[in-house]
């Protein structure tokens, strides 16, 4: 992986964040933590770029879980003002309204753009910028929901692997229980972000970086990380099939 300098890191994220408030002249950000260390590392470097008093935490669970309790402690530990919204009595409401039964995939996208239009609503209500939380790893291959938790106003992790927001993350005093927890997105019990991606993040750091920014060969990472070619191909696959997911809608032109 890139060797990086993470004092210079998160003195550009905070001035990057201080810089997009003051453009946009709004009162703040609001931030929807999860309980993750992507969320909470997103609001640990709001609060050092704008102060306390200009940022708001939503969290807005499906499932009572230890997730809740994580977010809190995440917005106790920062200060901040936050607000806990149950998101199943709108998702419910959603799903009863349409005429299938959702498999869970569905489900789950719902659940995450409810979140958006929340963190949105507040947003235009309080004059507000929208933080994202997603990481280079989730942009590249796809892992975020269109129009979910992909929409944001800025995103200050997008250009920083999972494995550099675990290190960004130790670096600003986010708490250590924050950092060592499985990745989830909370869409049904037991659902880990390793899991649906098929790799860990730390082998598909390696592999992403070699593919994307070095442009390395399928063949010479594969020999080089000392790991299959199908695994290779694997992640190239995430890649190339969710590339609509990083571009505006298109059409032809006349």
């Amino acid at each position: 992986m890139r060797q990086l300098d993470y004092d210079d890191v998160i003195t550009k994220l905070v001035s990057f964040i201080r810089e997009k408030v003051d453009e946009a002249k709004v009162e703040g950000v609001v931030v929807g933590v999860s309980g993750g260390v992507d969320s909470a590392t997103t609001a640990f470097l709001a609060v050092k770029a704008l102060g306390k008093d200009k940022v708001l935490g939503l969290i807005m669970p499906y499932y009572e879980n230890q997730d809740v309790e994580d977010a809190k402690l995440v917005c106790e530990t920062l200060g901040i003002d936050y607000k806990i919204i149950n998101i199943k009595p709108i998702v419910d409401a959603f799903e009863k309204s349409l005429d299938f039964e959702p498999d869970k995939i569905t489900k789950g996208n719902v659940m995450v753009r409810t979140r958006m239009i929340l963190l949105y609503a507040h947003a235009n209500q309080y004059n507000l910028l929208v933080l994202g939380t997603s990481n280079k790893s989730e942009l590249l291959t796809g892992y975020y929901t269109k129009w979910g938790d992909g929409a944001s106003d800025y995103a200050p992790l997008i250009n920083l692997y999972k494995t550099e927001v675990w290190e960004l993350a130790k670096r600003l005093g986010v708490p250590e229980k924050i950092i060592k927890k499985k990745p989830t997105a909370g869409l049904w019990i037991g659902q880990t972000d390793e899991d649906e991606l098929g790799i860990s993040y730390r082998l598909l750091d390696e592999i992403l970086y070699r593919l994307v920014d070095l442009k390395m060969p399928k063949e010479k990472i594969a020999e080089e990380l000392n790991i299959p070619i199908e695994t290779v191909k694997h992640v190239e696959n995430l890649v190339q099939k969710s590339k609509h997911k990083r571009r505006l809608p298109t059409g032809p032109e006349f």
